[in-house]
């Protein structure tokens, strides 16, 4: 008898403990919840449903056409790529959706190193476009390789870390001197 008291004991106290451990925030995803809710984040619903890549061309002037999975490629020789973060460039996710799939958003402001704010439309597959949209790079070398993306109908961080292939644009890729290819 006592010893199943001294088991639920530990058990319990290793419970508190690892709850204790997971509730504790990450600064990488802190908030300044001064500046409103989800930080400006918000959602519109537009008339017609729309596709990531039609938004992204139009909003950023990237004018490639195709699955964004073949953005990167495409913009070889034509646009600047990089692989850091640019205003106004357009942000280049690989495996989106299974393999050759992609995903495409613009980079609207830029808050930090490791953070940004996109636009993009069709993210949770449902025509919608997302302004304002926290990114932060969640990489191990800051480097921008992945990020997760806040979710404003959740209200928090995505379960899900994204692989970026890069950063295309904003200008013409001649005469650039931030062109770094991987």
């Amino acid at each position: 008898m006592v010893g199943s008291r001294v088991r639920f004991a530990a058990a319990a106290t290793f419970l508190l403990l690892l709850n204790a451990c997971a509730s504790a925030p990450d600064s990488r995803f802190a908030f300044d919840t001064e500046q409103g809710p989800r930080n400006g984040a918000r959602i519109e619903t537009p008339k017609t449903p729309l596709q990531c890549v039609p938004y992204a061309r139009q909003r950023s002037g990237v004018a490639l056409f195709g699955d964004a999975g073949t953005w990167w490629d495409q913009a070889a020789g034509r646009f600047s790529r990089n692989t850091t973060p640019v205003l106004g460039a357009v942000m280049v996710l690989t495996g989106y959706a299974g393999p050759g799939r992609g995903h495409v958003a613009v980079v609207s402001r830029m808050v930090s190193d490791r953070e940004i704010r996109v636009d993009h439309a069709n993210w949770l597959d449902d025509g919608a476009i997302f302004l304002d949209d926290p990114v932060v790079d969640v990489s191990s070398e800051n480097d921008w390789s992945e990020i997760r993306v806040w979710n404003p109908r959740a209200g928090s961080w995505g379960v899900r870390t994204y692989l970026v292939r890069g950063f295309i644009g904003p200008g013409s890729a001649e005469g650039s001197d931030r062109v770094a290819m991987n």
